[in-house]
């Protein structure tokens, strides 16, 4: 299983962060990876939401079907997908704040591949680096958008 955490602060109140990171048709305009999102069970998204994401990563897109198993607004989202050939992802958002600004938003990533030993090994080596880079190039676009210095 390969882990990436990263967090910023964002000079914006925890409720504009958390509707805008919990909104489906708001990812392409911060998540880098991001490609398309189909198939929104809810919305508002709750607890047991669904939702077809597609990415792309090393010039591969593929599909990740997410369900949101743990929410409590506006603090906690934690997200678990399945993507391809039996891939795994566990993504949480926790935020923090007084709440008219600053806001701390924590993101972590736990992916883990298909093949066991072997393609864990194999994803910390390929993805690891990648996806610690991607997910530093996200936060910084979503403070960017938050903070209106597109």
């Amino acid at each position: 299983m390969s882990q990436v955490h990263v967090t910023t602060e964002i000079n914006a109140p925890i409720e504009k962060v958390w509707d805008t990171v919990m909104d489906p048709d708001r990812l392409g305009e911060w998540v880098t990876i991001h490609r398309s999102v189909a198939r929104v069970s809810d919305r508002p998204l709750s607890s047991g939401s669904t939702m077809r994401q597609t990415l792309r990563m090393h010039g591969v897109s593929f599909h990740v079907d997410w369900t949101l198993v743990n929410v409590q607004a506006p603090n906690r989202a934690e997200w678990q997908g399945h993507g391809p050939a039996g891939s795994r992802a566990r993504i949480s958002y926790r935020l923090s704040g007084d709440g008219g600004g600053p806001t701390r938003f924590d993101y972590t990533n736990e992916f883990s591949a298909p093949g066991g030993r072997l393609g864990n090994v194999a994803s910390r080596v390929i993805v690891g680096a990648a996806s610690e880079r991607e997910a530093h190039h996200t936060l910084a676009r979503l403070k960017a958008l938050l903070e209106n210095k597109k």
